[in-house]
């Protein structure tokens, strides 16, 4: 199928990371949905943008709904909304637990599954997290429990989703980040960020997406968990 016929949901659309992946389907002539609490609307035909919580299922419902009515089929699930929180364990609060808890597992939850039923019905489709390397190798530094908590669960979903789907010609995967250059670390810290990764970097949105793409491309890849974190899950 030509790219200007394909259909992306990209979750946590509005900035960062989820902005950048975004950009580049639509540099690759593909239709987007953005969904995001805070979106703007818009115009353009190849972009709809979807304003809601991805924890609340009416979101989910509402942007399968709009792929659906605008551009006819879903190809591709980004589940890149996510909260990160660093904190000591017992000084988490119940609400930090509940506000990462329902952005990372009920959003991936409720708009996953309400995917899934078209991209069965379309015979294709594919799915894809973005997860953390701190689930698989902590760091004192960065003390962090819940989010491995939650980005570790995304990360074994995936395999298991990719066994469950791959009769049904659904691919799933995923994308482990190192620290990231996003808006959520200001300029001034990001030389000392970038020593803790073994390149002595921090990643950048292009190189994310340059994994996401490749994956996108991998037609026979399913269940990969590929780490884009500047050698940071071998070692230090």
């Amino acid at each position: 199928m030509s790219d200007a016929l394909k259909v992306a949901i990209v979750t946590g659309a509005s900035q960062g990371l989820g902005e950048g992946i975004a950009d580049a389907y639509r540099a690759r002539g593909w239709r987007v949905v953005g969904v995001s609490r805070s979106i703007a609307p818009s115009q353009a035909d190849d972009w709809v943008t979807v304003a809601g919580d991805v924890a609340d299922p009416e979101t989910a419902r509402r942007t399968v709904m709009a792929a659906r009515e605008r551009f006819g089929r879903v190809d591709t699930l980004v589940n890149n909304a996510g909260v990160f929180i660093g904190e000591r364990f017992t000084g988490y609060t119940a609400e930090q637990y509940r506000q990462i808890t329902q952005t990372n597992l009920d959003g991936f939850f409720h708009m996953t599954q309400a995917v899934l039923p078209l991209m069965v019905e379309q015979g294709s489709g594919h799915i894809l997290q973005i997860v953390t390397t701190l689930a698989e190798h902590a760091n004192v530094e960065f003390p962090s429990v819940l989010a491995s908590l939650t980005k570790g669960g995304l990360a074994a979903a995936t395999r298991s989703l990719a066994i469950e789907y791959a009769a049904c010609g659904v691919r799933v995967n995923a994308v482990s980040p190192g620290i990231t250059e996003t808006p959520m670390h200001p300029p001034e810290t990001r030389a000392g960020l970038g020593a803790f990764h073994p390149l002595g970097r921090m990643g950048t949105v292009a190189d994310v997406v340059g994994a996401v793409l490749y994956l996108e491309d991998a037609s026979f890849v399913t269940g990969e968990i590929l780490h884009v974190d500047g050698g940071q899950v071998a070692g230090h």
